[in-house]
């Protein structure tokens, strides 16, 4: 009867340690994984962690942009609009963040408010115009300056710097999308965003391009 107990806190005593070196081996695992991460988001944003100036207090740009602290603040950069899914503001205390695309949550950091925004064709993300039009005004009008980002910077960052442009300037589909591009040239808004687009610009001036 002893012997059978002895046994089976040995056994219980080895499940434990197991256990715990699988805990251990995960963790290992994990901050590997982590390090991969961070090694691959710094080499595929190399050479593109710079806002592109797209006028007087409106800048475009990548992840990697967002992520530069010391070019957000050269560049008297001071709201930070977030047009992804899956990334929460990096710097909450520095600057202002409106971000649209972090999953579901909903939190707040400053004025942060959070939608689901994917880079899909089938996504509608005219409806966010106008939230975004006022908070980029807002930060002009506060004498600061807003990065408009996304991933990489390409499709629905663009979009929204495009819409701007086309509702506070008066700007064709065709101008201000040729204006974006003559500041980023990878600019280019999916079929989905376009066609987005090619509406929007039929409610303000009655045409499309």
């Amino acid at each position: 009867m002893v012997e059978e107990e002895h046994k089976q806190q040995a056994e219980n005593k080895s499940r434990i340690l197991q256990a715990m070196n699988n805990q251990i081996d995960d963790s290992i695992k994990d901050q590997a994984a982590a390090l991969s991460r961070a090694i691959n988001f710094t080499s595929f944003f190399k050479g593109d962690d710079v806002p592109c100036h797209i006028e007087e207090g409106l800048f475009l740009g990548s992840l990697g942009a967002a992520t530069n602290k010391d070019a957000l603040n050269s560049k008297n950069i001071t709201h930070i609009l977030t047009v992804a899914d899956s990334f929460p503001p990096s710097y909450p205390n520095d600057f202002v963040y409106e971000v649209i695309g972090v999953c579901s949550l909903h939190l707040m950091y400053n004025l942060v408010i959070a939608e689901v925004v994917t880079d899909r064709y089938d996504t509608n993300l005219s409806q966010y115009f106008n939230k975004c039009f006022n908070f980029i005004d807002e930060a002009k009008r506060q004498g600061g300056g807003v990065l408009v980002h996304c991933f990489v910077g390409r499709s629905r960052s663009v979009t929204i710097v495009v819409a701007y442009l086309m509702k506070r300037h008066g700007m064709g589909l065709s101008e201000a999308l040729a204006h974006v591009k003559s500041k980023r040239p990878q600019a280019g808004p999916n079929s989905g965003f376009i066609s987005q687009l090619q509406d929007f610009e039929k409610s303000l001036q009655g045409i499309s391009s």
